[in-house]
């Protein structure tokens, strides 16, 4: 038998509650495979907290170049506030190491391209967390859309219905273009149209709305779409954090079924349902129940998935153009809610307003100058 990889030597560069909290699960629950050999933190008694948790010998560093230039890892999670994610994965990939990042990877398609020049200069990929892709429901849903069983998909819905209040608006970084990218549609919704994007495929049009209802913000608090696909299945989305009752639905209507994904923030097996039509014998109907193997939606499914493209050499999922996809959607689906036009895929491209950033500088939504 050919020998096992090397355990892959991992730094974390933020340690916060989604470092702490998903990925340090992930790494242990990987433990075979990877080291945790670093974290970053520019808050020194945050940092020692997370040492003290991570346990083992976690060196600690309140400067990612000065971990990069002493640790050299092989991979690096970024778990900081969006706003400095491209600057962070693009040192990581300058000095070789592999990212998996939180989303949004970046702010805008403009620092995307950075990071794929970043790419293509050091042989390193960057990777966004999409975990919902990865649960075991997910795969299957996929498999079965894709394969035509269910038959071709004509209607979809997808909601993102949340709750923030005005405490969750008062951390500096939030609702503000420059450090977050935008409200509900870049920060909350961005999971749950990833998965949709995965399980449709690619996008042709879309149209939009979004407003500020309640939350003194620079983005919106809810954005509404119609979406048109490749295959020709028309969709909604809906990204909110205005909803007290609080879910996340998947639902696409094909010819022969109706599969739908209900849940908050993951999922299981048992989360996603299907209905037949009418005239689907019972037996087909029996073949699409989920799988056997129920492995959740999480960091830590993701993390492996990455780790065998690591082994293997090749390109991980949720990178590349297939990353790129997703937030092109979303900067679509501003240019469309704030011009009031459809938008078509590709059509944002370098000399468009919001190829570099997603308020496309448009009069009633970029920032206003602060005296």
């Amino acid at each position: 038998m050919p020998p096992l990889p090397a355990r892959r030597r991992v730094a974390v560069v933020g340690t916060g509650a989604i470092v702490s909290g998903s990925h340090l699960p992930a790494l242990r629950a990987h433990a075979d495979r990877v080291e945790l050999v670093a974290a970053v933190d520019v808050d020194q008694d945050r940092l020692d907290q997370f040492r003290a948790l991570a346990g083992g010998e976690v060196a600690g560093h309140t400067s990612m170049d000065a971990m990069l230039d002493a640790v050299r890892p092989d991979l690096v999670l970024i778990g900081t506030p969006p706003s400095l994610h491209r600057e962070q994965t693009v040192a990581a990939l300058k000095a070789g190491a592999w990212v998996l990042c939180e989303k949004p990877l970046t702010l805008s398609l403009a620092e995307y391209d950075e990071i794929a020049a970043a790419e293509e200069a050091s042989g390193a990929y960057a990777s966004v967390v999409f975990q919902h892709r990865y649960g075991s429901g997910a795969v299957h849903a996929r498999e079965l859309i894709a394969s035509g069983e269910l038959g071709a998909p004509r209607v979809a819905h997808c909601q993102t219905t949340w709750h923030r209040d005005a405490a969750y608006y008062a951390v500096p970084w939030r609702g503000k273009w420059a450090t977050e990218g935008g409200g509900p549609t870049m920060g909350h919704g961005i999971h749950q149209y990833d998965l949709l994007l995965h399980l449709l495929g690619p996008w042709t049009e879309i149209r939009a709305m979004a407003a500020r209802l309640v939350h003194d913000t620079e983005s919106e608090d809810v954005s509404t779409a119609l979406v048109r696909f490749e295959n020709g299945a028309l969709a909604t989305v809906v990204n909110s954090v205005l909803s007290p009752d609080e879910v996340s639905r998947i639902r696409i209507d094909c010819a022969d079924a109706t599969v739908e994904l209900t849940h908050l923030y993951g999922h299981r097996n048992d989360d996603w349902t299907y209905t037949p039509a009418p005239h689907v014998a019972a037996e087909r109907a029996e073949a699409w129940r989920t799988p056997a193997s129920d492995v959740p939606s999480s960091h830590t499914a993701q993390l492996g998935a990455l780790l065998d493209a690591y082994d293997n050499g090749v390109r991980p999922p949720n990178s590349g153009t297939e990353a790129r996809a997703t937030l092109e959607f979303a900067a679509a689906l501003y240019k469309a809610a704030f011009t009031g036009d459809p938008v078509h895929a590709g059509e944002i491209a370098p000399g468009d307003p919001f190829y570099p950033a997603m308020h496309g500088d448009h009069p009633h939504w970029a920032p206003k100058e602060r005296a």
